[in-house]
């Protein structure tokens, strides 16, 4: 049986901005990567502020987005196998654990603009009940948020059908809480202002004005 925690090492990883997020590639290119680095910044900015949250490890190669989420209070890893994430926050988690033994360990998508602190926090707090949790994302079909109390039981299976996959590994599905900035990822134009609707972080706010989606 898993030893309880009573606060997560949030891992929290973000392709380089030159990179992520090809649909909202029609907003413009310098658009794109602006946003690929607000969405980061507004994430792990909400993250460090959750009650709850112990650390926010980044995994990341761009060294000026790792500079930036640096100077949040973020401590930041290079990514290990960029070419696998699931394999990379594993790695991750191995290194969160060796920093901050005494916490459990929940991978974050880096694209929650609109995430509530509040609401993250509630979601760790059932996922604190069981040796593996996930949140499913707005769609019903991915994940966008996976926690653990012990390494063992941390395995990551984001990708496409993630949620499906996260129950067949018997991951507890985090459905008790009301949680939809959690939910929100932005992967198009459309997620995107849905996000603002909810209301998104000041660095995405900025990104986005001016914007017409």
């Amino acid at each position: 049986m898993s030893t309880p925690v009573s606060a997560f090492a949030v891992l929290v990883p973000v392709k380089p901005p030159s990179r992520a997020k090809s649909r909202l590639a029609s907003l413009g290119d310098d658009a794109r990567r602006s946003l690929v680095t607000a969405f980061a910044a507004d994430t792990v900015s909400a993250a460090l502020g959750t009650s709850g949250v112990g650390a926010v490890l980044v995994v990341t190669d761009d060294h000026e987005l790792a500079a930036a989420l640096r100077g949040l209070g973020a401590e930041v890893i290079p990514d290990g196998v960029a070419d696998d994430l699931n394999e990379s926050l594993v790695q991750a988690g191995a290194e969160a654990r060796r920093r901050w033994p005494g916490l459990g360990l929940a991978a974050l998508c880096a694209d929650l603009p609109a995430l509530d602190p509040v609401e993250l926090a509630q979601a760790l707090e059932e996922a604190s009940r069981h040796a593996a949790a996930f949140v499913a994302d707005a769609a019903g079909e991915g994940t966008t948020l996976v926690a653990a109390l012990s390494p063992k039981d941390f395995t990551p299976s984001f990708g496409p059908g993630s949620r499906e996959a996260h129950l067949t590994h018997g991951a507890h599905e985090v459905v008790e809480v009301d949680v939809p900035t959690l939910r929100r990822d932005v992967d198009t134009p459309a997620d995107l202002r849905e996000a603002v609707e909810l209301g998104v972080g000041s660095r995405t706010a900025s990104a986005v004005a001016g914007l017409r989606l």
